[in-house]
């Protein structure tokens, strides 16, 4: 699937992993119709990459329904989803005031995990209108996870379960959509210099840094997004979870 020929969704698009991705791809000549709930850099980013604008809330079934239907009908078709949206609330099991927030880790997981099943399967369905290629493909998923689905941190039992969770969806969702000609692919990113981090200041940013053995630095957005376009044309890649992170080894 070469780029040009790209039809995608991002969602997430508004900021950090998400806006790189969309912004890349357009630049590549794709389509791209950005999902988010911000109304006001989504839009504005839309227009800045000749795009288009969905206000999703990725947890809700009729919400990511409606944004599809609107991207298929502004691009023609959807043959790439990427999935960025997500949180990263911190509590421990058992912290100073109490077990940790039931509905915290409800929530987390409601939007990273569920929100992300959420939307590929509703894309998948849409990609199985697409004409298939020489191959048999019509699609391709891409999902995001986080290296703290394997080397989770104190403080992320939330996190870390939502990411563990979307790492296990990839193989038998690559399995099960295999017969449409749709591929999926999961990134785990290390730590990456999105909004999350960037109002923790350079002396944080600098310790968690220095833990990642080459580069020693944070993660560029662009870095995630380029490695997404990659996948979107290596075609033989399919139903696996790949981590970039610089070597990080979280302990």
């Amino acid at each position: 699937m070469r780029i040009n020929d790209t039809a995608a969704i991002v969602t997430g698009g508004a900021s950090g992993l998400g806006e790189a991705t969309a912004r890349h791809l357009a630049k590549q000549g794709a389509r791209v119709t950005l999902l988010d709930r911000d109304t006001q850099r989504g839009p504005q980013i839309a227009t800045e990459i000749g795009g288009f604008f969905a206000q999703t809330d990725v947890t809700d079934e009729t919400s990511v329904q409606a944004a599809i239907d609107l991207a298929r009908d502004r691009m023609g078709r959807i043959t790439v989803a990427v999935n960025c949206a997500g949180i990263a609330d911190a509590a421990k099991t058992v912290g100073r005031d109490g077990p940790h927030p039931l509905a915290l880790f409800q929530r987390t997981v409601d939007i990273n995990l569920v929100g992300t099943f959420n939307v590929a399967r509703l894309a998948a369905a849409a990609m199985q209108d697409n004409t298939p290629d020489a191959d048999g493909a019509r699609g391709v998923i891409i999902n995001t996870a986080s290296v703290a689905a394997f080397d989770g941190q104190k403080g992320q039992t939330a996190y870390a379960a939502s990411k563990g969770g979307v790492v296990g969806l990839c193989l038998p969702m690559a399995r099960d959509l295999a017969r449409d000609g749709i591929r999926v692919m999961t990134i785990a990113p290390g730590i990456f210099m999105t909004p999350m981090l960037a109002g923790l200041g350079a002396e944080v940013q600098a310790g968690l840094a220095a833990d990642v053995p080459c580069p020693p630095r944070l993660g560029d957005p662009a870095e995630y997004a380029q490695l997404a376009a990659f996948i979107i044309g290596a075609r033989y890649l399919n139903g696996e979870v790949i981590r970039i992170d610089g070597g990080l080894r979280m302990r």
